[in-house]
């Protein structure tokens, strides 16, 4: 329902366990037992991202390293590219920029990831008819 609902443009958050979701979400969606790239994968299986922007899907970037890789977000990048191809990168953004981020989106779904940073927002694209 939540997707079904979200408009071209609007944003959607699928964060870890440690995520302060409930404080956050304007719609919160609880998926405790799920991790996180199982969540992002299924949502892409129906969703399709922005394509008329840079940038349609931001990962938190690591505290104090900003350019530090997490093991996580080569899987996220994996899963982009399955549904999407490889035309759009996984953009990131500051912790605190994520959580401003994160504020706004239509909807947060909390996962039971127990990964650090195991969070991305994703950008609604066009659903076309085939």
């Amino acid at each position: 329902m939540v997707l079904r609902s979200m408009g071209h443009g609007d944003e959607i958050a699928v964060v870890d366990g440690n995520f302060p979701a409930a404080a956050m979400a304007q719609r919160l969606v609880r998926l405790d037992g799920v991790s996180v790239t199982a969540v992002i994968n299924a949502i892409l299986s129906v969703m399709p991202l922005d394509d008329f922007v840079p940038e349609a899907a931001w990962r938190m970037e690591v505290v104090s390293d900003p350019r530090a890789e997490q093991p996580i977000f080569e899987e996220f990048r994996t899963i982009i590219a399955r549904h999407e191809g490889s035309k759009l990168r996984l953009g990131s953004l500051e912790r605190f920029a994520f959580y401003e981020r994160a504020k706004a989106a239509y909807a947060i779904v909390s996962t039971g990831e127990s990964r650090l940073y195991g969070n991305v927002i994703l950008k609604k694209g066009v659903v076309r008819s085939e």
